[in-house]
């Protein structure tokens, strides 16, 4: 039994011994400064260490995190001021738009006050005319309501064209191409087409009011030739403007001025010529009833052929607007065709200035 006894109590001093000599390893490597508080206080250290690394680690991380928090911050604002700066842009641009469309506006109410300046005068006179015949022959003339329609639509087309010849003389100003430049002057040509459409209508209704010209300005009935513009005038009026011109044009222009001239000295002494025989008829009207009858529907025959020269004249002027689009380049067209629109509009600007003047005082 003194065995077991013998072989327990070895065990039991190493393990006393063990802890001890671990002690002293550890003293030996530290100097002999340890003792049990001082293990303490190591472990605290390596706490405080710790806890010091976590608080770095906590900081670091809180200051990425502000970091990413500032950056979508100022992205947040850079974006905002992108936005912002597109919005002024657009606004911008509206307020560019808003004011185009106000001068446009205010252009276009400018032509219609020229315009409706231009029918009061012309109703004016028109008033005049009619109360001078009613006092001296105490007629009544009713106004046709068809030509009250002609005027109107002539109206309407003044205004039109006031228009086309303000965008021509924008578009000749700015780099454009011939094929846009030829689709505006096909499209003025038509605009005067479109005219002698409406004189052809009314010259149906009463031909002795195209000739004339009450429908025109004071200033245009002054250069009125058969209820409209002289062919060769145009002519006159255009060549100044469409220098340099190759011989050939110059050539074309001048036989096509030839033939203007001869067709409106032939139209001319057409005019002349009925004149004389609605004169005669007139005048060697027999008392005899049926004589009158017969003679007085001759005078209404001859005065019905004045409706075929106001057709005859408006053709020659159609046909000569087409010729010098031919002769011309697209570009020369386009100058000619506007010089001969602000011509008309200096004769009805004249004719405003004429009738706004205050009447001179006689001595």
């Amino acid at each position: 039994m003194t065995t077991p006894t013998t072989q327990f109590a070895p065990s039991s001093r190493m393990s006393l011994y063990e802890p001890l000599h671990q002690i002293s390893m550890w003293e030996d490597a530290f100097d002999g400064d340890i003792s049990p508080r001082t293990g303490v206080c190591l472990i605290n250290d390596s706490d405080e260490k710790l806890d010091d690394k976590v608080n770095k680690a906590e900081y670091t991380s809180d200051k990425s995190l502000e970091l990413i928090e500032d950056g979508h911050a100022s992205r947040g604002i850079s974006e905002k001021n992108q936005r912002r700066l597109a919005q002024n842009r657009e606004a911008a641009r509206k307020s560019r738009l808003r004011k185009k469309a106000y001068v446009q506006q205010l252009e276009s109410s400018r032509l219609k006050l020229a315009q409706l300046e231009l029918e009061i005068e012309r109703a004016r006179q028109q008033g005049m005319l009619i109360a001078h015949a009613n006092a001296n022959m105490g007629l009544c003339s009713p106004v046709n309501s068809g030509l009250g329609a002609f005027e109107m639509e002539y109206g309407h087309w003044i205004e039109e064209q006031e228009r086309k010849i303000s965008e021509l003389k924008n578009v000749l100003q700015s780099p454009i191409g011939d094929v846009e430049l030829r689709m505006m002057v096909e499209n003025m040509l038509n605009h005067y087409c479109n005219l002698f459409r409406m004189k052809k209508d009314a010259a149906r209704i009463d031909a002795f009011y195209l000739v004339s010209g009450m429908w025109r300005s004071s200033v245009e009935r002054f250069f009125l030739w058969i209820g409209g513009f002289r062919p060769s005038e145009l002519i006159n009026v255009v060549m100044p403007q469409l220098e340099p011109l190759t011989d050939q044009q110059i050539a074309n222009v001048g036989k096509l001025k030839h033939c203007c001239i001869q067709a409106e000295d032939a139209l001319s002494q057409g005019m002349d010529k009925l004149q004389q025989t609605l004169a005669q008829s007139i005048t060697f009207l027999a008392p005899a009833p049926g004589n009158y009858c017969s003679q007085t529907a001759s005078a209404l025959e001859n005065l019905e052929s004045l409706e075929s020269f106001v057709h005859q004249a408006d053709h020659l002027r159609e046909q000569t607007l087409q010729q010098m689009s031919r002769i011309l380049t697209t570009r020369q067209a386009a100058k000619g065709l506007l010089a001969f629109g602000e011509y008309f509009q200096r004769l009805r600007a004249l004719s405003s200035l004429w009738s706004a003047r205050s009447p001179r005082e006689t001595v």
